[in-house]
Parts: C-alpha cells; structure tokens; sequence
C-alpha cells in the first residue's frame, strides 16, 4: 500500500531497493486485514500501554526477572502469547519519548525535545496532528488516561489532541510532592520557597509553582475540569481510576460495536509511596513493586478482552518509555541497567532500547521474537494502518514512523527500518544503521581529525564499551552522507519551536491561585517596563539548558 506522506530522506533509500517486495506484501496484508474487518464487523481495537524508565531484560524474560527480584507472569505471558521486541527504539526521556510516540514524528520536530518542569507555560502544539486525531477522523472512539507530561497549555490537553475523553497529569510524578505535604515529608526539599511562612521573602513570584494543577478530566468539546487537588493523596487515586475508567471505556465501545483506541501511561512510580503496604517483591525497590501491581493489572485486561470476545480484534502493546533512571536516582527506586550500558538521557543502547510487546492472539504468531529495528515512531504509522487511516496522516511535515504492519503479521524480518537517529534535547546523539552505531557526540577523540573512535558494532559490543577505530573507520563517508540527507531534509522542511500560552486557562473549575497564574501576569504586565511574557517566545540556547545537563527525573 502505498503512501502519500513525507518520511525522512534514509526510508527512501531503503525503500527504494525493497519497492517491489514491500508492494506484493502490502498487497496481500490489506487482503488480510479486509478479511478479520469482515470477520470481526470493525477493524482492530489498540491499547497502548506505557509506563517510566525500564532496562530492556527486566520484562518478558523469566530469568532476569529471577535474578532482578520480581516477576510479571502477564507480560511474561505477553511475550509467550505474542511478540517480544528485542530492538525497540524510544527518545532518552519522558516528555520527548511521548511527544514521539503520539504523533509520529522527531519531537526536535516541534520543539518538545526536552523533559519541562511546571510551569511550562507551553506544550504540544495544536496543530501537530496525534494517532488520536488520524483515528478518530477514521470513526475510532478515543480515550487517554494518567501520565500525559506533554504541556500545561489549553492546546496540549489531551482532549485538545484528538482524544474524545480523558483524565490525565499535564506534569510527570514530581508534581505529586511538589507542595507543602512534599516538603513536610522532606520528599521534595527543593520546595521549601513554596513555604507560606518564609519570613525572608521579598519574591512572591520567584520561584514558586503556586496553581499547579495535578490532574486534568477532559470531553472533547465538552469540558476541562481539574480532578481532585495538588496532592499525593490525589496521585494516588489517579492510576486505580484510569483503570476503572480504561475498563468501563473497552465495554462501552464493545457495547455500542465501535472500534477503539486507548492509551493508558500509568503514573506507575510514586516520590512518596504509601506507608505500611506490604512488599509484593524479593526486590523490594520502588520500580519492582510498580511494576508487580501494574502486571496484575495487564492480566485484567488480557482476560476481560477475551471473556469479551474481542482478543483476537485487539492489538495491545506494552512498553517503557525510556531506559532506567540510573543516574541520580531517588533512593530505593531500585532501577539498573541490565544488558545495555546507561539510562534515562543517555543516547547508548540502554537510554533508549526498551522492552517492547505486542499481543494479537490469531494475528501475531505466538512466541515471536522480532529482532527488526523499530522506533516508537512507528507505532503511529502502524496504528493509522491498522485502522484504515493513512489518508488521515498529514503530508504537509515529515513524518519519522514507519509503517510496521508487515513486522506485526508476517513475523521477524519483515520490519521496515534499519536506522534510528537518536536525540538528546535538540542535538543528534547518536546514529544507529543495522548493526553498527555512530556517536556523534561523547568523549572520543580525533573527531576534528577525521579519526574518531566513535563506532561501534552492537551485536559483538551490546554495551558500548569498546569503540572501534581501525575496523571500522572507513565507513565514515557513509555515515557522513546519512547525517547530511537527514540535516538536509530537515531544511526543506524545518523544526519550529514549541506552542507557547498561559497555564491552565479553560479550567472550569479551577482554584483562585490557578486563575491567578494568568491574572498576576496580566497584572505585571502593566506595572513592569518589560513584558514579563517575553520570555515565552523565547528559545531557550542548548548551552543554558540545565535540564540538558543533567539527567531530569520525569
């Protein structure tokens, strides 16, 4: 099947000498998928499900899991059922890894390249265009629930975004504890400016998040509410509630015979985790135990897709968003690198090679390891095919996912990639063709020379530990060219920055000190002799970025 979008400049090399046989499989796929659409009266249900910072090895592998301290017997059953992805590709953190996923597309693209901290006064633009928005235009009910992490503005709302309901966090797990009851804990200390009493104060604005909203209840075209308060209290409800939500939403569609698109991003780690709940882990760390709890959950959802009669109509992927938090992390995460070397920031195999799985009882063959490279991108382009929606993909921008039906369906060695380019903020990291991989920034030397040890094979080297000069330097013109077709296309077709606005307007219910975000600022407006809102349309150096410097917990 053809297509009609931009890809980036490396797919039509690659599609160039494999056109014939990816039209006989395209061909015979579509034949496929008209047949379970008869079958079935609608084409496939989705649920993606992804959750925080993961070292590939820890899911799906028994084990690992055995010696790591915990066990998932339902994902593991996933793996046994369905596919394990042994090269799926995600950004280094949370925010980037969820913009990319969602729509498509490089969030260097659109300005969302880094981890943002409340306020953001920004976030995901309106005119991006999100699996969500291609779905629904094909007839999918839609619907997001937890960890959105992708803006604060009315624009990014998720409900804003193509989703016809949700319940959703604008921020990542720290906003759980960054109040007065996160200070009280000392769980979060770096909030002690928000303390009312602070006798020393000559700043009222400064620092403080005053207003931040936890958690947001959105209809599209209905209505923004916040839900609950600013608190861990309400952090703790929120992940049960998706659930609830997530389930009510599968029967409602079942009922009313519409096909349906979910995701669910469960918040998953807590900052300060309820007192007295017993260990359900060897383990004991704070991941395990997420981890432990969210499995038992998955297992729901597999049996009540089949008690329902829908497994075999539905696709469900499960996945990290990135690699671990193994760089300062808070204490007893209990998180660590396993096969790869590095964590969450990191552009090595271990920032951003994940555990990845997808379950299609009839469809995926069971027990299939697929070794094809994938990137999260991907799964926007699949998801689109799947639904009979392509049409609805943009031409107007490139899009970097690659239609992967063939990889689903037809088993390893039938993906569409063998290149990644991997971003860290708004700089190329890291290139990764096949086998080999190409850093384009880090500490090897010669690199002015024309003679930098900065290759390495990741089938003989997993981890990245010995960079090869001789054996390998004379790939480096083709490596070169790679970069310039990608730094080229990008030209034609050129990053913007990212939607900027006001925080939190639209809310109906939202508290004075929300409304006040927006009225203090008004008020300075007019008593200052800058405009304080300046600094919204301003973009940010990468040299002054501190979140690029060190590793952001989201």
């Amino acid at each position: 099947m053809a297509d009609n979008f931009v890809h980036d400049a490396e797919y039509y090399i690659v599609e160039l000498q494999n056109r014939e046989k990816w039209a006989a499989e395209d061909a015979n796929l579509d034949a496929r998928l008209a047949e379970l659409k008869e079958k079935h009266g609608t084409p496939p249900n989705i649920i993606h499900i992804m959750f925080d910072d993961l070292a590939f090895g820890d899911l799906g592998i028994p084990q690992m899991a055995a010696i790591r301290g915990f066990n998932t017997p339902n994902i593991d059953r996933m793996a046994r059922e369905g596919a394990m992805f042994t090269r799926m590709y995600t950004e280094p953190a949370c925010t980037p890894s969820r913009a990319a996923v969602i729509t498509g597309r490089h969030p260097v693209r659109y300005g969302m390249g880094a981890v943002d901290w409340p306020l953001i006064f920004g976030g995901l633009g309106g005119d991006e265009v999100t699996t969500a928005n291609v779905l629904s235009d094909a007839g999918y009910a839609t619907a997001f629930y937890a960890k959105w992490h992708l803006g604060d503005i009315p624009e990014s709302y998720c409900h804003n975004q193509g989703f016809d309901e949700a319940l959703f966090l604008p921020y990542n797990q720290v906003s759980s504890i960054w109040n007065p009851i996160g200070d009280a804990m000392n769980a979060a200390p770096g909030s002690a400016h928000m303390r009312k009493d602070n006798y020393n104060e000559i700043d009222k604005h400064g620092l403080r998040g005053d207003g931040l909203v936890l958690a947001i209840d959105g209809k599209k075209g209905e209505f923004t509410r916040e839900w609950g308060t600013p608190d861990p209290q309400t952090y703790e409800k929120v992940d049960p509630e998706c659930e609830r939500r997530l389930m009510d939403f599968v029967h409602r569609n079942v009922d009313e015979k519409k096909p349906f698109f979910v995701s669910y991003w469960p918040n998953l780690l807590s900052f300060a985790p309820p007192p007295m709940e017993p260990k359900k882990s060897f383990n004991g760390g704070t991941a395990a135990e997420a981890l432990v709890r969210l499995d038992a959950f998955i297992g729901e959802l597999m049996d009540e897709l089949e008690k329902l009669g829908i497994a075999e109509n539905t696709l469900l992927v499960v996945m990290a968003d990135n690699g671990p938090m193994v760089h300062n992390p808070p204490s007893l995460f209990g998180m660590a690198d396993t096969i790869f070397r590095g964590g969450k920031g990191d552009v090595t195999e271990g920032g951003v090679r994940v555990p990845a799985f997808a379950w299609w009882p009839g469809v995926i063959k069971s027990g299939e390891i697929l070794n094809d490279m994938v990137h999260e991108t991907d799964l926007f382009t699949t998801f689109a095919r799947l639904g009979g929606a392509t049409e609805n993909i943009p031409t107007d921008r490139v899009i970097d996912g690659v239609d992967q039906t063939s990889l689903l369906m037809n088993g390893d060695a039938h993906g569409r990639r063998d290149w990644v380019f991997i971003y860290t903020g708004d700089t190329l990291g890291a290139t990764v063709k096949g086998r080999y991989k190409r850093h384009w920034i880090g500490p090897e030397s010669g690199e002015g020379a024309g003679t930098s040890a900065a290759f390495y094979d990741l089938i003989t080297d997993p981890r990245e530990t010995s960079p090869k000069l001789a054996s390998l330097i004379y790939s480096s013109g083709q490596w070169d060219r790679m970069l310039i077709r990608h730094e080229l296309w990008k030209e034609k077709y050129p990053d913007k920055p990212k939607a900027r606005g006001i925080p939190f307007t639209g809310i109906e219910n939202a508290r004075p000190e929300t409304k006040g975000i927006g009225d203090t600022l008004e008020q300075l407006r007019k008593e200052l002799p800058f405009d304080p809102l300046d600094f919204i349309k301003f973009n940010m150096p990468e040299s002054l970025k501190v979140t690029q410097k060190v590793n952001a917990v989201d």
